[in-house]
């Protein structure tokens, strides 16, 4: 159980300027310039973070690739390298409340979720593709006696990863664990609004042992270091979640420059179907609000749309909005606290004209839609209901990632398949029902990546993680995720 007296005496330590980490050695940035970090708590300045430029970027590609190319990490001999991400995780067990305390003042996220999603899940990812070191092996090939055919897995060499604001822990892990199980080196560029719980877990990767050079951090601007990144010809995979747009310019750095691997979690707008026949309609109102209304909404497979049958439409909409202003909303770093604060006031801006263009749009404001604790100076939101929300509308086609839910209603389980479907993304998804044939018709139906049954999240690191259509392609999580970061190479040998 959490101590709201040790997470009360971590909330104001004073946190330095953070530089960055390039070849194991903290820099400033090459011209001194610095990003303000502002706490989404009280909107107070929290830090400086260095604001990496190209030429640091490059450098960090440069450090990177020196140690690839000298097989200081992926030629370690497995067993090494094992113990050494065992080490960091243990590491980040050991400080998981200083780290979660110090990303929650950074990115909002309620501390009991921080605790839980960030540190615990990136301990927990690190152990699992630390485990695979030692068991990933080549092929021999069934070939005529007079050859062997083998095939070799090999690391790839520099992997540059950029990783969104949201869960910067948990997402920064699915990248590292298993770009780094593989022998890799990597340059990881955090998001501008949170940083600070992510350099402090690179820093403990090089207290664990990790060799210097093969895990660099370089902090700033998209426009700089993530530009960098993409068009770099000495990037060999790059690894990216966040927003659709950005997800398409990291595209065309690769194709105007080495070509090299991207692979992109570009969000979704994931429908939530239930059916009247649900055994417990209280409890699926229940899960599906936490699903939608944790972390203020800021989960990429949050389940934003739902899709109710409308015959139970009213008692379903009205059991949720109970379940989500029972919510306790407000300071991410009280123990009580069920969902926290908006990442920054941009997003929480996007937030509220996605609410006025749903109403423009016909949809009815159910419940919520304002910012609340303005008196605190920080970012925060009422969990949101819209109900009437059609097809064609902004809010059922567009992400929020935001604590916005809309709600509409079908009549058949063929509309309900086409509703869940009929947007660009796809992410996840889910479906509540007691028909057990319903629920395999409508989990090959949905065109997703993720479909949960009569539940909505909780998948573990034994399943993949990815989307389909214009949420992305290739997977994090799962022994899958190890594809992304291994070449194969054939050796044909006349014998």
């Amino acid at each position: 159980m959490l101590d709201q007296t040790k997470i009360d005496a971590l909330r104001h330590t004073k946190v330095a300027t953070q530089n960055l980490l390039i070849n194991g050695k903290h820099l400033p940035s090459s011209d001194g310039g610095t990003l303000d970090i502002v706490s989404p708590l009280d909107g107070r300045l929290l830090t400086q973070v260095a604001a990496g430029t190209k030429e640091d970027t490059e450098r960090a590609i440069s450090s990177a690739r020196a140690a690839f190319n000298d097989g200081r990490w992926r030629n370690m001999p497995a067993a090494a390298r094992k113990k050494i991400m065992l080490k960091w995780a243990d590491l980040i067990e050991a400080e998981a409340l200083e780290l979660a305390v110090l990303g929650v003042r950074d990115n909002g996220t309620e501390i009991g979720m921080a605790f839980k999603a960030e540190c615990g899940s990136a301990a927990t990812t690190l152990r699992f593709y630390a485990e695979s070191i030692d068991k990933i092996y080549g092929e021999i090939a069934p070939t005529s006696p007079d050859v062997l055919g083998l095939i070799h897995k090999e690391a790839i060499g520099v992997v540059a990863a950029i990783i969104p604001w949201n869960f910067p822990l948990m997402i920064g892990a699915w990248k590292l664990g298993p770009a780094l199980a593989t022998g890799n080196s990597v340059v990881i560029k955090p998001s501008e609004t949170a940083s600070l719980s992510l350099i402090r877990m690179c820093e403990l990767a090089h207290e664990a042992g990790l060799p210097e050079g093969v895990l660099n951090i370089v902090t700033g601007e998209g426009n700089v270091v993530g530009e960098t990144l993409s068009h770099s010809m000495d990037v060999d995979v790059l690894v990216f979640t966040g927003s659709g747009a950005t997800g398409r310019r990291l595209l065309q750095a690769s194709a105007a420059s080495n070509m090299k691997r991207c692979y992109l979690e570009l969000g979704g707008k994931s429908a939530n179907v239930v059916f009247a026949d649900t055994k417990n309609l209280k409890q699926a109102a229940a899960v599906s609000a936490a699903g939608i209304f944790r972390n203020s909404g800021q989960v990429c497979v949050a389940g934003s749309r739902l899709i109710v049958e409308r015959s139970i439409h009213n008692e379903f909409t009205e059991e949720l909005a109970k379940c989500a202003a029972a919510m306790k909303i407000g300071d991410p770093l009280d123990v009580n606290t069920q969902s926290g604060a908006v990442n920054n006031e941009r997003q929480l801006q996007m937030n509220l004209d996605f609410v006025e263009t749903a109403q423009a749009e016909g949809g009815n404001l159910y419940q919520g839609g304002k910012q609340i604790l303005k008196e605190t100076g920080g970012y925060y939101m009422e969990p949101t209901i819209v109900t009437g929300v059609e097809a064609n509308h902004t809010l059922a086609q567009k992400e929020v990632f935001g604590p916005v839910l809309a709600v509409t209603a079908f009549d058949t389980e063929d509309e309900a398949v086409a509703l869940a479907n009929c947007t660009e993304l796809g992410l996840a998804g889910g479906v509540w029902t007691s028909d057990l044939s319903r629920a395999h018709r409508f989990t090959r139906a949905m065109k997703t990546g993720v479909v949960h049954v009569n539940t909505y999240g909780g998948a573990d690191l034994t399943v993949p993680m990815g989307g389909v259509k214009q949420s992305g392609n290739g997977h994090d999580k799962s022994l899958h995720a190890l594809d992304k970061y291994m070449d194969l190479k054939t050796a044909w040998i006349k014998l």
